[in-house]
């Protein structure tokens, strides 16, 4: 009589094989996934800038005492399901200045980012705020 099937030794060669391909394909899959929700606050920022300036043209200042950010954009990323930065404007915009931060959420999957928060100003400048030394406006911001 003749045994079909696997050996344990085959068993465990097919285990240790997806052990190893799952130990080097998860860090890269993560990796991805922090520069794509990065690349987004980044764009959600730039968009944020934008309607800033809309509101600059329509109203002669950057924000009313009245009005809000959330008044003219939306201040979370991304704008439906669990949020993992948010939007604010950085002290109080004046008649010729603003700066808008996207600021990682506490427990959420950026909060330990490397990458810190983004920043950009109404000239367009882009910084970091809170970023690891090793990360620069470079490696964090996609142009």
């Amino acid at each position: 009589m003749k045994n079909s099937g696997f050996t344990l030794i085959e068993v465990m060669v097919v285990v240790a094989i997806v052990a190893i391909i799952a130990a080097i394909a998860m860090p890269s899959y993560q990796e991805h996934v922090a520069r794509t929700r990065r690349a987004e606050a980044g764009g959600l920022l730039l968009e944020g800038a934008q309607a800033l300036e809309r509101y600059y043209s329509a109203n002669g200042t950057y924000l009313s005492a009245a009005d809000t950010l959330a008044a003219v954009f939306p201040t979370t990323v991304p704008t439906n399901g669990a949020a993992y930065y948010n939007i604010a404007v950085v002290g109080t915009p004046t008649r010729s200045a603003f700066t808008l931060r996207a600021t990682r959420v506490a427990g959420g999957s950026m909060g330990g980012d490397d990458c810190g928060d983004f920043e950009i100003d109404q000239a367009g400048q882009r910084t970091l705020n809170g970023n690891d030394p090793g990360k620069g406006v470079a490696d964090c911001w996609r142009r």
